[in-house]
């Protein structure tokens, strides 16, 4: 058996909650198991850009998952497309910047161009060129589509349907008010952690709420925290009680965290919410891409509200580096979940399996 299989198989996704254990360390820093999550974890649907930014013909997007570049663009007709962001020449991206408007699409380096339904249209001093057909050197297509906030894209041109792969987060947030919230902010992070160490902390159920963010544990309502889950996603949802530290920004009476599968979170609150996307950089680092969406609310409001998250994300980020340093410690292989809480975590732990054991 191969290293990676024996990495795979050391693992079993069978097993009642309460008999459960982890995944092993080694899949939070072996090189292997970041490579195949790259080409088989990332590959499936990815939140790539905010619909916000791709909004008139024209107009695109660019993104980078677990080091696959992407290249969302709305074309002359208003039709929303999705590229992988490589020129077919030598593999040069075509588009450098995070967003903007173009006419066509141009390669920097050798100025090869494709318009923007990604039809290759030039390529100077090919002449002489045999067996070269320009219809057969357009940019590889992904497919694309608009749920919530974002534009979805799928390595794979028979993805199932983004709808499906959601249920039932659409529906159940369909009476949220998210369609009165507005994009007002993005703050990035870096962590030397793997990702999956962030996913999980997501995933604890409030476990480790009342030790490491004491400013939003006298927010939540810690005994009635509940952890409900659905093929690709869970919802962690908490009754909110009044405290005058951060409850004027986590207004409501309900905070909801939904995630997906396999590396996007939702934080809904009344006319608040918090989405945070964490992408693979490497077997030990991570980016967290946090964007900041609220109803009309003034200026105040909305810092106060950002400067909350910031602190929570700061807490969250040092307990996540201790523990990826902890995972690399010869006295430690596999944990136990605790049955009240750690649900989501180990819901997470089977889907990825799954899918790495090509199941």
């Amino acid at each position: 058996m191969s290293h990676l299989a024996d990495l795979i198989a050391r693992f079993d996704p069978s097993l009642p909650l309460e008999h459960a254990r982890t995944i092993p360390a080694a899949w939070y820093f072996d090189r292997e198991i970041a490579e195949l999550e790259r080409r088989t974890v990332f590959a499936g649907w990815q939140a790539a850009a905010r619909c916000d930014q791709v909004l008139g013909n024209g107009s695109f997007a660019t993104a980078d998952i677990a080091g696959e570049p992407v290249l969302v663009v709305r074309d002359d007709a208003g039709f929303l497309r999705a590229f992988h962001n490589v020129c077919r020449h030598r593999a040069a991206p075509l588009m450098t910047e995070p967003c903007g408007q173009v006419a066509k699409l141009r390669c920097r380096y050798h100025g090869w161009t494709y318009d923007l339904a990604g039809r290759l249209r030039g390529t100077p001093e090919f002449d002489g060129v045999c067996d070269f057909d320009r219809a057969d050197n357009g940019l590889v297509p992904m497919t694309v589509a608009e749920w919530g906030p974002f534009v979805w894209v799928h390595d794979g041109m028979t993805a199932s349907p983004l709808a499906e792969f959601l249920k039932p987060l659409p529906q159940m947030t369909e009476g949220a008010g998210m369609n009165r919230l507005r994009w007002s902010a993005r703050k990035e992070y870096e962590l030397a952690c793997n990702w999956k160490v962030y996913v999980d902390n997501y995933l604890d159920g409030g476990y480790h709420v009342n030790t490491v963010h004491p400013e939003l544990a006298g927010v939540l309502d810690y005994v009635q925290y509940r952890t409900e889950l659905f093929a690709n996603c869970s919802v962690q949802t908490s009754p909110l009680v009044p405290d005058e530290r951060i409850g004027s920004v986590r207004s409501g009476t309900t905070a909801s965290y939904w995630w997906v599968y396999p590396n996007l979170m939702l934080n809904l609150y009344d006319n608040v919410m918090d989405i945070n996307l964490v992408l693979p950089l490497g077997p030990d680092r991570c980016r967290v891409i946090f964007d900041f969406y609220f109803a009309e609310q003034c200026e105040e409001f909305i810092q106060e509200s950002i400067s909350v998250a910031d602190r929570v994300q700061q807490e969250d980020m040092l307990i996540c580096e201790q523990v990826q340093r902890g995972l690399q410690s010869r006295s430690y292989d596999v944990g136990r979940f605790s049955v009240r809480r750690e649900a989501g975590g180990y819901h997470f732990h089977r889907l990825l399996a799954a899918q790495l054991a090509g199941r």
